[in-house]
């Protein structure tokens, strides 16, 4: 199974809105195949809190704009890791540190990896 048209778009959504708020590394996993919860892990990080929350803000924006509504939120008052889960996708936005510490790229490195437009930057700053 792959992820469904749907959530490639809600993954663009995100992808951009992150970029949008300077998040670095920006990532996505087709996770379907592991998970019957979800399509699609997005993975993005901020050099702090207060861009954490910027970043989690835009991407919660302009997936709502998208039609998209949030099933849940986890880690918004500490803003180091914020969970942002669509059903479809699952928006992880971490803190620098946290990201280099939990390593979930290593953990889903055996699942595809989404193609992002060329306009988000997912490399390093």
């Amino acid at each position: 199974m792959t992820a469904t048209d749907h959530a490639v778009e809600l993954t663009h959504v995100a992808a951009r809105a992150a970029g949008d708020k300077l998040a670095h590394q920006i990532v996505a996993f087709d996770v379907s195949d592991q998970l019957a919860i979800t399509d699609v892990f997005v993975i993005a990080s901020a050099p702090s809190d207060r861009q954490v929350k910027a970043v989690v803000d835009e991407v919660q924006a302009k997936l709502r704009e998208a039609g998209a509504k949030p099933l849940r939120r986890e880690g918004e008052r500490q803003g180091r890791w914020v969970l942002l889960d669509y059903g479809e996708i699952v928006v992880h936005v971490q803190h620098e540190e946290e990201r280099e510490f939990y390593a979930l790229e290593r953990l889903w490195r055996d699942c595809p990896l989404i193609e992002l437009p060329v306009d988000v930057d997912g490399g390093a700053r």
